[in-house]
């Protein structure tokens, strides 16, 4: 699997949190169900806010990670209801019908790992 980050402006570039550490981070966390309606993300920018304009083939490699995601994993949620990883999934339940998503969220958010950066200065990011 490729190499994922979350972002979140920052002054000077971005916050960037490695997914496989939230995903490390969050394992012990209870697994509860999410009215799809409830997450913000689905109606803003939240793929292509730090990218050039999204193109048709951008939006091809998103619905081929959509239609790949196993739902049986949940999306992870900051401590104030924020997605932090699990988009794909997400768009798949909501194309699918349902209404609901199963999610984990924190009590209190992960520091980022990355302050100020530029998501191209990331290790293996494209």
């Amino acid at each position: 699997m490729r190499k994922q980050y979350h972002f979140r402006s920052s002054p000077n570039g971005y916050f960037a949190w490695d997914v496989d550490r939230l995903i490390e981070l969050s394992s012990d966390l209870p697994v509860r169900s999410l009215p799809l309606d409830r997450l913000a993300e689905l109606d803003e920018d939240y793929w292509f806010a730090h990218e050039s304009t999204p193109t048709c083939r951008h939006i091809a490699e998103h619905f081929q990670l959509m239609s790949e995601a196993a739902l049986t994993y949940p999306i992870i949620l900051c401590a104030e209801g924020r997605l932090m990883d699990g988009m794909h999934r997400a768009t798949k339940a909501l194309v699918l019908g349902m209404r609901e998503i199963r999610c984990v969220q924190f009590e209190v958010t992960p520091k980022p790992d990355y302050v100020d950066v530029q998501p191209k200065d990331l290790p293996n990011t494209r």
